[in-house]
Parts: C-alpha cells; sequence; structure tokens
C-alpha cells in the first residue's frame, strides 16, 4: 500500500480543569499563542473553553503527540482538579481548521484574535457545541 493511502490514527481528549487563579485577557491571550504554536508543532487541532474559570478542552491528533501535550497539561500549575471527559480513536478531527479554536466571553477578546468565537447568553458558542458531540 502507498504511504499516502495508510489511514493515519488519530484520537480525541477532552478534558475539563479549573484555572488555579482568574485570568484575564492577557492571560488568555498568552496561552492561547503559546498552545497554537506548540499544537502546530505537534499536528494537533483543537478548540479551548474558558468560562467561570473553567477549562474546557478538546485537543485531537496523533496518539503520541495527544499523551505528549496530555503529561505537559497534568504538569500545568494553571489547571487543577483535572478530570478527562473523552479519550478515544478518531476518524476525522472536528477542529481541523484551527491548532486552537477558542471561545470565551467577548470581552475577553480584546485582541480580537483569530479563531475567537464569543459564548452567547446560553454559554455555548458556534464551536464549542462541537465539544458535546458523541462521537
Amino acid at each position: 500500500m502507498p504511504t499516502s493511502e495508510i489511514p493515519t490514527t488519530l484520537e480525541r481528549l477532552v478534558y475539563t480543569s479549573r484555572a488555579t487563579q482568574p485570568l484575564g485577557t492577557v492571560d488568555l491571550f498568552n496561552i492561547l499563542n503559546h498552545a497554537r504554536h506548540n499544537n502546530a508543532r505537534l499536528g494537533i487541532t483543537g478548540h479551548l473553553l474558558y468560562a467561570d474559570g473553567v477549562f474546557t478542552q478538546c485537543i485531537e491528533g496523533a496518539p503520541q503527540a495527544i499523551e505528549q501535550l496530555w503529561q505537559s497539561l497534568m504538569k500545568d500549575p494553571r489547571h487543577e482538579v483535572i478530570q478527562v471527559q473523552e479519550r478515544s480513536p478518531i476518524t476525522q478531527r472536528r477542529f481541523a481548521e484551527w491548532s486552537m479554536a477558542f471561545s470565551s466571553y467577548r470581552y475577553l477578546n480584546a485582541f480580537n484574535m483569530p479563531g475567537f468565537f464569543p459564548l452567547d447568553a446560553n454559554g455555548q458558542s458556534e464551536k464549542s457545541v462541537l465539544l458535546s458531540m458523541q462521537p
């Protein structure tokens, strides 16, 4: 079988965690830029939701890359009470166009970040609803 026809194994990991301290616009901007850089290097795509001091993040990519990022996240002092919501093999990415899409309150987007999806009155965005979809 030619290399281009070998299926790529993908995995999705969704977790929640509580921020150890309140985060503002600059904090979130820095987190997002750092995540986008690292995720692009690792071939990871995903989405980060930040609301009421809680992160919900979905990361998608090769299992080795997901594990490497997961180990790093578990050591990150900005997170506590980390809980895996889903970790499973996938055949298709939900966030293929984003190294890290981001949803939060509109006022936290002072820097007009690309890939920002503001939360509506129900605490959801057009991208955050994909976090709770069944595989």
